[in-house]
């Protein structure tokens, strides 16, 4: 079963389902750039699709970095005078400055509040703060709550460690006909976060899931990795694999109800480039597709001068354009599954066209071949769209050179690129084409 019967066959609100599932799974977990709530991720990642979990010591250089210290929390709190948790970790991941070091004291209100971080334009929202590479403790709460503090003797207690440790991060690969590659990449570091990232985390274990039944013409492979020092961990580690990746994408919010964005690799023009902004053009989703710019997620890290790789980044709309992004909103209520599913197919339509996108030559190429005597005019008779059809068999014979790929033809012909992949099937069976390899 290739991808195209693999997507034909889904319900897709099943997979929709399986990741909302996983999603609610994944959601209380206190995650980070290090760490156990990393490792515990992997592990539920794990029982879906059989990645392989790679430890990286503290220390390690990769290229102008070091792999941190790793992080590890057990609890987090602070009392008032009369002994009350006025703010609980453990009922809010976002309530703890991420990567806080340990503490253990008395403070006065002054002090306290000089560690605290609030959103006063969502005043009932928990802002999401991190202190990776600056060694400080603090804790996230609500404006509200904030306004409301008395002048008190107040106990913080913040149970961490921060030491000699490893970075963690999962792989998998799917061996397809070819060791050329698709890179699918997704982040982990991020705590009680649905849309930003449980969301990528979630549709790149599904996809895994799926593609493992299908036969494949494109090796996958799917990381699972902190953000930014995880790409370049990854990157520094597996320099002499990286030329194998001919396509790629960063998977991040996708579970919002907004239209697509697709931010372009580097390159401009690659081929993931056209395919996204092919599928995307044939769905009946809003979308907007923005050029490259050094910022945001993992792209910016593989499509470095330095590696330069096809790789853009896939998501609905971008971080920081909705207000819920890194905050106690971003929930289980702002994401849906319809709209992970919606999400799911679409990448699915782009792995297809990308597995299927191959070049041919016409094998009757002086004037039309006699399509009627190969029975080829029934064929068209008994399609839902013959006139669709019929054109489409005129395009793809004429534009068969072994220079024009079937994406090639159906942009030229403005004719959606199943529809293409259907008439070249056709003609290969009859003899008229044969795939072009060079």
């Amino acid at each position: 079963m290739n991808i195209s019967h693999l997507k034909s066959g889904i319900d897709f609100n099943q997979p929709g389902k399986e990741m909302y599932q996983l999603m609610s799974e994944l959601y209380p977990i206190c995650r980070s750039i290090t760490g156990n709530g990393v490792r515990e991720t992997l592990g539920k990642i794990k029982r879906i699709v059989p990645i392989e979990v790679h430890e990286v010591a503290s220390g390690t250089k990769v290229f102008d970095w070091t792999v941190p210290k790793e992080w590890n929390i057990k609890d987090a709190y602070v009392k008032n005078s009369k002994g009350e948790k006025i703010i609980n970790f453990k009922k809010s991941s976002l309530h703890i400055l991420n990567y806080s070091v340990p503490i253990q004291k008395k403070v006065s209100l002054r002090e306290l509040k000089e560690h605290l971080f609030t959103l006063p334009e969502h005043p009932d929202w928990i802002p999401y703060r991190t202190s990776y590479y600056s060694e400080n403790w603090g804790f996230c709460i609500s404006h509200n709550q904030f306004i409301k503090l008395e002048e008190d003797t107040y106990e913080v207690c913040i149970d961490s460690s921060l030491g000699k440790g490893h970075l963690t991060y999962g792989e998998y690969y799917i061996k397809g006909e070819i060791p050329d590659e698709v890179l699918i990449s997704t982040h982990i570091c991020h705590p009680s976060l649905c849309n930003d990232n449980l969301s990528g985390i979630v549709l790149a274990t599904s996809l895994a899931k799926y593609l493992s039944q299908a036969s494949l013409r494109y090796s996958h492979r799917f990381l699972f990795i902190p953000g930014t020092i995880g790409s370049i961990t990854w990157l520094c580690l597996n320099e002499p694999k990286v030329s194998k990746i001919k396509h790629g994408l960063v998977v991040v919010c996708v579970g919002d109800s907004g239209g697509f964005t697709y931010k372009k690799t580097r390159q401009r023009d690659a081929d993931i480039d056209k395919v996204v902004a092919h599928v995307l053009k044939h769905s009946n989703n809003d979308f907007e597709i923005i050029d490259f710019f050094p910022y945001g997620y993992d792209e910016r890290q593989y499509c470095s001068p330095g590696f330069d790789l096809p790789v853009g980044c896939l998501m609905r709309t971008p971080h920081g354009q909705f207000p819920e992004y890194h905050t106690s909103a971003d929930n289980l209520d702002f994401v849906k599954p319809e709209n992970l599913a919606i999400s799911f197919s679409t990448y699915l339509a782009v792995l297809n066209i990308l597995g299927n996108n191959k070049k041919y030559l016409n094998q009757n190429p002086k004037c039309e071949p006699q399509l009627g005597k190969r029975g080829l005019y029934h064929k068209i008779g008994g399609h839902d769209d013959s006139k669709a059809f019929q054109l489409a068999m005129l395009w793809v014979l004429n534009l068969s050179d072994g220079k024009n790929s079937l994406m090639d033809i159906s942009e030229r012909a403005k004719l959606e690129f199943d529809l293409i992949k259907e008439v070249a099937d056709t003609l290969a069976k009859h003899g008229l084409l044969k795939e072009f390899v060079g």
